[in-house]
Formats: structure tokens, sequence, C-alpha cells
């Protein structure tokens, strides 16, 4: 085969991590032919949909508390590479954070990050290829070819593995890879929808749907505490939602039948001065029924659903007949309603996959160990972060780290 037939790096995936690993290794490697194959018509439709379609590039607030996974140096890869700020900032893309540390692009648009990107993949001279599903990899003694669903064939001297796990299939990324990587000799550890919805048994929720509520959920596992989280608490048919229990849903991989979640629906308050603030209702409203007793601090179908499942009480009893045990009775159900996690939701409504090819199987430089020059990033490892920018500052970081450190075993050096 001639020398000029083949790439020196072919990318696989043009998403956030393909799209920094491509960058880099050519920037890197002015010289080098760095080719994205992409599955989709075109690069980054799932970057577009992030942050709701505002791009939560990453967060202020980067410390291993927010990473879950068996990429040990996951960190140490985050910081060691550029910061999204000064990643994006290179490209023309100004960024601001908000209260919560949150960094976004000034325009609130994903479509100026993907946009900066593919300026700079130009400029650089990065090629794409779209249309082009990946389904096997095979092994020669001086290079790799890569293999299409449609027959075609793709020789290159490096691979880069970017092609993202199971979450949002919409997008593109189903786990086919992963399936293909097992044939490498990886392995992988429990897969899992994360920064997802968790479902509960819908009867528990009826009259909730569409309900939010500020609060605190608290996750156990047999009585034993795992982690709690405060925010926007959301209601729907048959699941908990919001950033406060989407970052729970990691905990599936472990926990799977064995999760509990308590809400407190009154974090503000302690339970007696809860407890008193009924009293003042019950003295203010004492010729109304039940059902208003809680009208005046929640939504009224969450005021509703609390004193019905809370007192069990009809509801055309007046409030004055309300005995001080049931009151208090009630603040302690307000501060502690549980419900077991039958699931994560589906992959659909996923946006992140816990779990991946284990962190085992890669060196500290991201190569697979069962095979040199194939590199990964991204989604595909076991790392996955809470919501806030965390999984896409990794797609920053670990495509920057493997599109360096692929370029540089080019040239026989080590990082």
């Amino acid at each position: 085969m001639s020398k000029d037939n083949i790439t020196d790096i072919a990318v696989i995936g043009g998403g956030a991590a393909g799209l920094a690993a491509a960058i880099e290794a050519k920037t890197a490697m002015p010289k080098a032919k760095v080719v994205i194959l992409e599955k989709l018509d075109r690069v980054g439709k799932k970057l577009l949909a992030t942050g709701n379609g505002k791009c939560n590039l990453s967060n202020i607030n980067l410390s291993s508390e927010h990473y879950h996974g068996s990429v040990r140096n996951a960190m140490r890869i985050i910081s060691s590479t550029t910061s999204a700020k000064d990643f994006f900032g290179s490209m023309g893309v100004v960024c601001i954070a908000d209260k919560q540390g949150r960094i976004y692009p000034r325009s609130g648009s994903a479509a100026t990050v993907l946009s900066a990107l593919r300026l700079r993949m130009e400029e650089l001279g990065v090629e794409t290829r779209c249309g082009f599903e990946v389904n096997f990899i095979e092994s020669t003694p001086k290079f790799f070819r890569i293999s299409g669903s449609a027959g075609e064939k793709y020789p290159c001297r490096r691979i880069i593995v970017a092609a993202g796990g199971y979450a949002a299939p919409q997008f593109g990324t189903d786990g086919s890879v992963i399936r293909l990587l097992r044939s490498k000799g990886c392995h992988t550890t429990k897969i899992c929808p994360a920064v997802a919805p968790l479902r509960v048994r819908p009867e528990l929720l009826k009259g909730l749907k569409g309900v939010r509520a500020k609060g605190r959920v608290t996750a156990y596992s047999g009585g034993r505490f795992l982690k709690e989280e405060a925010g926007e608490i959301q209601f729907t048919e048959s699941a908990l939602s919001g950033i406060c229990v989407f970052n729970m849903a990691h905990l599936i991989s472990n926990y799977d039948g064995k999760l509990t979640l308590r809400l407190d629906l009154a974090a503000d308050m302690e339970t007696e001065q809860l407890a008193g603030y009924l009293r003042v209702i019950q003295y203010q409203r004492s010729k109304h029924t039940v059902e208003e007793l809680l009208t005046g601090i929640f939504q009224r179908s969450l005021a509703l659903w609390l004193v019905k499942n809370g007192l069990k009480r009809n509801m055309t009893d007046e409030i004055s007949t309300l005995r001080d045990n049931e009151l208090i009775q009630l603040a302690r159900f307000i501060k502690a309603v549980d419900f077991d996690v039958i699931s994560s939701a589906s992959w659909k409504e996923a946006q992140v996959t816990s779990g991946g090819i284990s962190g085992d199987c890669v060196d500290e430089r991201l190569q697979l160990r069962s095979e040199k020059g194939i590199f990964l990033c991204g989604e595909i490892l076991d790392v996955d972060g809470d919501c806030g920018g965390y999984n896409l500052q990794w797609a920053w970081s670990s495509g920057i780290a493997a599109g360096r450190n692929c370029a540089d075993s080019l040239r026989g050096a080590v990082l």
C-alpha cells in the first residue's frame, strides 16, 4: 500500500472529545494527516444539545468529588490540560460563569462552540468523513485498517477512539464501538445511564406530574447514607428529575434495586419550625378543609399530595379537627418523603454513560494496554461526572490528552 494512502491519525467519533482530540493532534503534529470518522451526517450534533442548547462547557469548581469511575488519573489529566475557558478563548469564544460556577459561552449558544471548533479544524487542515459507521478494526504489522458498515476500508497508523457511550442514542452514541473494543481485549465496568431521571413506582407520583419544588435529596441504601444534593426537584409521571436527582443516577451501578431517595421538601426549616408553622396555619385557616393546609407554602398539587399521603385524612375534614401529633407527623413526612428507586431512565433520557471501558485497560497516556497505537478519550471510558459542565470538561481534557499523546507516539516520544 502506498504511504500516501495511509492516514496518520484516524479519530473515531466527531463529538466533543473527538473534535478536541483531532485539534490537539494536528496542533502537536501539523504535518500529520488527521481525519475524523463520524457516523452521522455531520459532527457535533450531541454537543449542540448540551446545557439545553447553551453548552455548559465546564465548571469553576473542578475536583475529584464530582467524578466517578475507574480511570484513576482522570483528575490529573484534567488538571494538566488546558482549561475549557482557555481552550475556547484561544478560538475567540468568550466564556462566562454563573453563580453556581458553571461555565458557558457568553453567547449562550452551543452553536458558537461548535462553530469555533469547526473553524479551528479548517485552519489546521483536519479532515472529516461523515456517514462512516465503524464496525471493525483490524491490526496489521505496520498499520490499522478500519472497516465501515458500507464495506469501505480506512488504513491508518494511529487511532483515537472517541465514539461515546450509550447515552442519547438519537445522536449516534449507541455503544457499538464499546462492543467492538471488547474484541481488542478490553473489558467494561457495569454500564448504566447517568445524569438522568430516576424511576419510582408511578402510582406514588399520581397528581404530581409537572410539579417543581425546591428541596434536598439524600440517597440511602439499606439505611446507609450515600450522598446528598440540594436544588430543584421535578416530578414526572414515573420518575424524579432535576439536577439534584441527576447527580444520584450513577449510584445505580453499585446499588441497583437497593437505592432509596429521601426528599426534604422544606430544607430551609427544621422539623419543629415547620410544625410551628402548621400550628399557625391551623389557627389562621381553622374553618377551612385540610386541602388548604399547605397551599400557602407549596404549589397546590404538591400541597394536596402531601396532605393525602402524610395525614391519611379525608380531604373534607376541617383543619381545626387536626390534633397536634398529626401536625408533627405531617411536618416529619414533609422533611422525609422516601421513594425506592426502580431503575434509571432510558438511554434516550440520559445525558451520560456511567461505566464503560475500564481504566485498567488504558495506561496513563490513555493508550490501550492490549493494543499499542489505539488511544481512548471521552465518554467511552469509565468516567462520568456530575451535572454542571463536568462531563464536557472530561471530554475536552481527555480529548486533548489523547490527541497530544497519540501525536507524540508517532514521533516515538512519551508525554
